[in-house]
């Protein structure tokens, strides 16, 4: 039992974390109400003098944010679906189904989740341009772009990750092998046990991957940057860009951009944060 001082402290400590993660959000939301003179003010004002509401309007008028938005949107959502089922068939065959080089795959899923992100930004501009019958190229991805400005390499290349894999193996791991051998028992298949038996028992899971992957896609913006100059493809982090210029920035239409880029990922977070934290929590069990 922890003393009342101590306890007292404890809170204190995690209001004062609390309050230093709040502070930049609240910032960008006021910043976005702000007039051009609230915000070229000087010392900076926290509140705004004149409520702008307006600036949310123009910051959608500025450039196709609905184009934005939606290419986000389906990437963020291509990702997740494909990441959840593909490591959860992986994880599930790692922690329960045995043959051999296992151990050795294994290692190697932990070996990628080492490997720095943007390490691998040349190696897979480069497959991504070479790639076969793809963009004007031959059979040897030779005469043109490949998956460059379309689709393909907005979802192909991130739609599997090595965490996911990992996190799905440590949930399985901890699941009883009664389950298993009773559904065996009932003449149910492998992948059965897999989809109707072991799958809904991790549903902590599913939603911390779904979570995790979901937020990556949505705030990524050096490979969408890379690979995509259409503005049809671009997405609402590559976007954002439009308000910082060379000769001037749009502080008030960038906050608004931004606020509304931040919002579905709060409400997202907040609807999921019990499986979130219980995902993590349970990571380690094995």
């Amino acid at each position: 039992m922890r003393s009342l001082p101590s306890k007292v402290l404890l809170h204190l400590v995690l209001a004062v974390g609390a309050l230093a993660m709040v502070v930049p959000f609240v910032w960008m939301v006021l910043s976005s109400l702000k007039s051009h003179a609230d915000i070229a003010s000087y010392p900076p004002k926290l509140l705004p003098t004149e409520w702008v509401w307006s600036n949310y309007r123009e910051a959608l008028a500025y450039a196709p944010f609905g184009t934005y938005f939606r290419n986000s949107l389906l990437i963020a959502l291509g990702h997740t679906v494909i990441n959840v089922i593909l490591a959860a068939m992986a994880g599930y065959a790692l922690a329960r189904v045995p043959f051999r080089g296992r151990s050795v795959l294994f290692m190697g899923v932990l070996t990628m989740m080492m490997i720095p992100t943007y390490t691998k930004i040349v190696p897979q501009y480069l497959i991504a341009k070479g790639m076969p019958f793809f963009g004007g190229n031959d059979y040897l991805g030779r005469g043109g772009n490949g998956w460059l400005d379309s689709w393909w390499v907005l979802i192909v290349p991130g739609a599997l990750t090595p965490f996911a894999i990992f996190l799905f193996r440590q949930f399985y791991l901890s699941l009883p092998v009664e389950l298993e051998e009773a559904a065996r028992i009932d003449g149910m298949g492998e992948f059965g046990i897999f989809a109707r038996v072991m799958t809904p028992l991790v549903k902590p899971a599913v939603a911390t991957v779904a979570l995790i992957t979901f937020e990556n896609s949505w705030n990524n913006f050096l490979w969408p940057l890379l690979v995509t100059t259409r503005d049809d493809l671009r997405v609402i982090q590559v976007g954002l860009a439009v308000f910082q210029q060379a000769e001037k920035t749009e502080w008030a239409y960038l906050m608004a951009g931004s606020t509304l880029a931040t919002v579905p990922m709060i409400v997202l977070f907040l609807l999921a944060q019990r499986y979130f934290v219980q995902g993590f929590a349970t990571a380690g069990i094995k």
